[in-house]
């Protein structure tokens, strides 16, 4: 139902009240009105009455106003007359002189029911349709249009036709829907609609009062079946229907929107005016002491310029809008930054020297070059911080090394992990164009430090990842160089933040993991684990005393002697640190504890036998190394993550054709290793006294226990050839003797790595003769005489002479022939 609807459904109501006098029309049909109409004969001549912005249909009253001359010429004569005239509509509304091809072809007999003359000198008539008809000619045009007529009548579709009833009830139903929705729309057109008895008339008020296109309403009277006039004007209403209630639905969400803006407005408003009651907004506050706070730092100019562009910036915002927040968190954040502000070195010497023995036992290295550097501070008075990276197995000391160097320099300390990594705005921080951007790590810690040179630990550094997102270990770059992190750049601060004068300790367990620029911009220092005196007195310092008080026990309650550290060292524990100490110490002090708990008996000194109670069996045999009663076995010494280990090589021969088996989960270079150690001997059998075709009659089987660990490197070298060697020979393999070095095939030992680590090892399984290659000797010789104590070592240069040291004359028990 359309705009101009308004207008002509409120004449369609009060017509029949206010034209009393008139009593040959029906504002209301009723079937049996219906057919007198139809009945209704229509004059052959008929004057035509061109109708400009709508379509008359059979039985409805419209008023309609007239303004042509030919138009009111015509009215008059004939109101005057039968009062019958014919309504035809122009297939174009904007002509003003219409001619016979403007106008469509079928129209609609009228009565003119009444002419009003209305204030504004208008002229305007109540017409009612009668019947439809089709023009055959016209047949003149002055005064007006005339025009040959033949009457047309409707279809209708059977009584009862259930079908028809459907679609005349769901007429009615969107209709109804229609009025309700539309502001165009008096309520009472609900009224007329709800009282229409007729189907027919339904149809055709329905049709002439909606808000349908002017050719779609001529195609609607046009049709001559009734039954399929309903359904294109059902068409036509669902589509009305969908309009409006989409209108409706935007409608009330905006109006829902202003609604809510306009209560927060007047809730801001009125915020604002108690607020101002109570001595000032809170918004201006905040400025002020953003202002306030900025007169006290210590930055450069162009952090104070743009300090003071972002915080106009923010003046300019509205505080309940989502970008006051991010602004105000971004000025927060530059405001408690540490800029230019350092904490004071304390050049003590002796005193810092103190606090590092006391905290750690060992780490000479470490400890040499934190002095080294404290050193050339005192002197210089001005000095770029090193990058240390601390490498070593786990459980050394590494990370709590940090914050010793810390306490001995009076610096902040802070340590961040990078275990794990994977993003590259962990390091660098992200855009403030996203929602919930925060500055990197970097500077998130330094804000806590509260000073821009603490002693940051960069925990893990081994262990940062890669994916989409970046690479974090090539954003460390910048951090860690010296030469570029007195720039550093955050994305989130979008200004250079100096780092020159942070300490940075890395820690890793080891560097064949970590980005080679990255290596390349640190000072590694290699920190190896330690010996049974080491972890005992480690353990009598720091360990039991932490555990102590960690549980609750005093010290007068409970003693560990020497001895009984020494056992747990030993037989309860293998690693080059002392985490599992320290777990299996806080598990005995539990046990202990729990004994007090309970007010039961309690030594005050702990014993061995009573450790055996408290912690069960050893674990682990102090000797590990292998009999030299089997041919083909031989001890050797192998670096690992987690510190140096031993391992067994063995060699099986069996009856074939000279096929090499090789187990143990072993990597490409140890297989490689292998295989050079059976041609070696092939090519040098005669220096063994063997028949150079016996490696074609038997299959050597090279297997490395533990095999659910995987093995690699080419330290196993010396030790796969002693052990060929030994197979084919049946030779015994020197007693309590663990060997390590690489091979060649021109027989050359050459030096490995992790040789601190490997002694370690062998005097944990109870090695007492260690053969390595001549040139480890430096590595040797750089080695506490403590860490060397009960070890002979043999340094060869090549394998002959490694055969040499590791084979011994004799045969071992049950020799087999290997011909």
């Amino acid at each position: 139902m359309g705009k101009k609807s308004d207008k002509e459904l409120g004449q369609n109501i009060y017509i029949a009240s206010s034209l009393d006098e008139e009593n040959d029309y029906i504002p209301l049909i009723s079937d049996e009105d219906e057919d007198v109409l139809d009945q209704s004969e229509v004059p052959e001549l008929l004057p035509v009455l061109p109708l400009r912005n709508t379509v008359l249909f059979p039985g409805v009253i419209i008023p309609i106003t007239v303004g042509r001359e030919k138009s009111i010429r015509l009215i008059r004569e004939y109101y005057k007359k039968n009062k019958i005239i014919g309504t035809i509509a122009q297939n174009d509304p904007d002509i003003d002189d219409p001619q016979i091809k403007d106008l469509f072809q079928i129209g609609t007999v009228a009565q003119i029911i009444k002419i009003l003359e209305m204030p504004d000198d208008t002229t305007s008539i109540i017409i009612q349709g009668k019947k439809r008809f089709q023009v055959e000619s016209f047949v003149s045009e002055e005064p007006y249009f005339m025009a040959k007529t033949t009457a047309m009548s409707d279809v209708k579709p059977e009584s009862r036709d259930r079908e028809f009833e459907a679609i005349v009830g769901s007429l009615k139903d969107l209709s109804l829907r229609i009025i309700k929705l539309s502001s165009n729309i008096p309520p009472e057109a609900s009224f007329a609609v709800k009282n229409i008895e007729s189907s027919s008339f339904l149809i055709n008020f329905i049709c002439s009062n909606s808000d349908v296109a002017l050719k779609d309403k001529q195609q609607l009277l046009q049709e001559n079946n009734l039954k399929i006039r309903g359904t294109r004007l059902l068409e036509h209403l669902s589509k009305e229907l969908q309009i409006l209630e989409l209108k409706h639905d935007i409608q009330a969400k905006v109006k829902s929107d202003l609604d809510q803006q306009q209560r927060e407005f007047m809730l801001h408003q009125q915020m604002k005016t108690i607020q101002d009651e109570l001595g000032g907004s809170p918004v201006d506050k905040e400025i002020a002491e953003f202002k306030n706070k900025a007169a006290k730092k210590k930055w450069n100019e162009s952090i104070q310029e743009t300090f003071m562009n972002e915080l106009e910036k923010m003046q300019r915002m509205n505080s309940a809008t989502a970008e006051y927040s991010v602004q105000a968190n971004y000025l927060q954040t530059l405001i408690e930054l540490p800029w230019n502000e350092y904490t004071k070195d304390d050049f003590n010497l002796i005193k810092a020297s103190r606090i590092l023995e006391r905290d750690h036992y060992g780490l000479e290295k470490v400890k040499e070059r934190i002095l080294e550097h404290l050193a050339v501070l005192k002197l210089k008075g001005d000095m770029k911080s090193p990058i240390l990276c601390l490498v070593g197995p786990p459980g050394v000391g590494k990370t709590s090394l940090g914050k010793s160097v810390a306490s001995a320099l009076k610096r902040n300390y802070k340590r961040m992990s990078l275990g794990g990594l994977h993003d590259e705005a962990e390091i660098r921080g992200h855009r403030k164009t996203y929602i919930g951007a925060m500055p990197g790590r970097i500077i998130q810690n330094l804000k806590k430090a509260k000073s821009s040179n603490p002693v940051f630990v960069l925990d893990e550094i081994d262990k940062v990842g890669r994916d989409f997102h970046g690479d974090p270990a090539s954003a460390l770059l910048e951090v860690l160089d010296p030469e570029q992190n007195s720039t550093f750049y955050d994305n989130y601060l979008e200004l250079e933040y100096d780092l020159s004068r942070v300490m940075f300790i890395a820690t890793a367990n080891t560097t064949a993991t970590i980005h080679p620029a990255l290596l390349d911009r640190m000072e590694v220092i290699d920190v190896t684990g330690y010996i049974i005196q080491e972890k005992v007195e480690i353990a009598r310092r720091h360990l039991i005393p932490k555990q102590l008080a960690n549980h609750g026990v005093d010290k007068s309650q409970l003693s560990f002697p020497k001895k009984v550290i020494e056992y747990l060292v030993e037989y309860h524990t293998r690693e080059s640190g002392v985490r599992q100490l320290d777990k299996m110490i806080a598990k005995v002090i539990r046990s202990i504890a729990k004994k007090i708990a309970f007010e039961e008996k309690v030594e005050r000194v702990l014993t061995v036998e009573e450790l055996k109670n408290l912690i069960g069996s050893p674990k682990y045999l102090k000797d590990r190394t292998i009999s030299n009663e089997y041919a083909g076995v031989v001890t050797g010494l192998a670096w690992t993550a987690v510190g140096g280990e031993i391992l067994f090589v063995e060699t099986s021969l069996s009856k074939g054709n000279g096929k090499l088996t090789l187990t143990g989960n072993l990597g490409d270079v140890m297989k490689e290793s292998a295989v050079i150690a059976l041609e070696y001997l092939k090519s040098h059998s005669s220096l063994l006294s063997l028949d150079p075709e016996v490696f074609e009659k038997w299959n050597i089987h090279i297997h490395v226990p533990e095999g659910a660990i995987p093995k690699d490197g080419p330290s196993a070298g010396i030790t796969m050839i002693t052990s060929i060697a030994s197979a084919f020979t049946q030779r015994k393999v020197r007693k309590n003797i663990a060997m390590t070095g690489e091979i060649t095939l021109r027989g050359k030992v050459l030096p490995v790595g992790g040789i601190k680590e490997k002694i370690l090892a062998a005097k944990r399984a109870g090695v007492s003769e260690i053969l390595i290659s001549v040139e480890n000797r430096k590595d040797i010789d750089e080695i506490k005489e403590i860490y060397l104590k009960g070890l002979n070592f043999h340094y060869v240069n090549n394998i002959m002479e490694v055969l040499g040291q590791s084979l011994l004359k004799q045969k071992v028990p049950n020799a087999r022939k290997v011909i």
